[in-house]
């Protein structure tokens, strides 16, 4: 067996473990929110397995979150397309995105302001103030306080990472408005939910409040499913 095909193999069984511990983590989850909370438990049984959106590179992740500010999601898309297409072998890596020039990333769709933003992003990871095995080794309180330090990423944005990346099983993002919307579904109200509301009614999904955030996002009309691909 030559190296490239037993480098091929490691990376096969690599990812078949990963998602053995994938799906793991989401039956324990799920039996756990099935036996606390019976209605959410119904969601959980007519929704099916928990199967979102990966995206495993912290950089890729948080351009892609950038792209997507206040644009469509197909407008984002083309962007992103774009922008891997300008990249050696379409890799959306930090050196890639900080070797382009202004006027490349702008033909790419991206506002002036977007430009400054996955600049200053490519620059913490080049710098090595971010890297992924920092982030992955992180608490989420200590991952919110080190993403947030880069223009044009909040909360909202951090807690996505910490969801459709790092796959933290205890993220409950209240200011997400999707999320905000499926619970006031879940209550059966006619007004969106307080801050207040919104933690109130997290609280005894602890400490698999992630993938009750999955199934409300799924619980709403259509086929809304978050995530951040690149």
């Amino acid at each position: 067996m030559n190296r490239e095909t037993l480098s091929l193999t490691k990376a096969a069984v690599e990812r078949a473990r990963r998602d053995h511990e994938r799906r793991q983590a989401a039956l324990e989850a799920v039996r756990h929110l099935r036996r606390v909370d019976p209605r959410l438990g119904e969601i959980i049984r007519k929704i099916g397995p928990h199967r979102p959106i990966i995206t495993p590179d912290p950089f890729v992740t948080l351009v892609g979150a950038i792209v997507q500010q206040q644009v469509s999601m197909s407008a984002a898309a083309a962007i992103q397309k774009r922008l891997k297409a300008l990249c050696p072998r379409g890799r959306t890596t930090p050196t890639a995105i900080a070797r382009l020039q202004t006027d490349a990333l702008r033909k790419a769709g991206l506002s002036r302001q977007k430009v400054r933003y996955v600049r200053d992003l490519a620059g913490h990871f080049t710098a090595r103030r971010l890297t992924p095995r920092k982030l992955r080794e992180a608490t989420d309180e200590e991952v919110i306080a080190a993403t947030t330090q880069v223009k044009g990423v909040g909360r909202w944005t951090a807690e996505m990472l910490l969801i459709f990346c790092l796959e933290r099983p205890d993220v409950w993002p209240t200011d997400d408005l999707g999320l905000r919307k499926a619970v006031r579904q879940f209550l059966g109200d006619a007004d969106m939910p307080t801050n207040d509301v919104m933690e109130l009614v997290g609280e005894s999904w602890r400490p698999y409040r992630t993938y009750a955030s999955w199934y409300l996002w799924r619980s709403l009309e259509g086929p809304f499913m978050p995530g951040m691909a690149l």
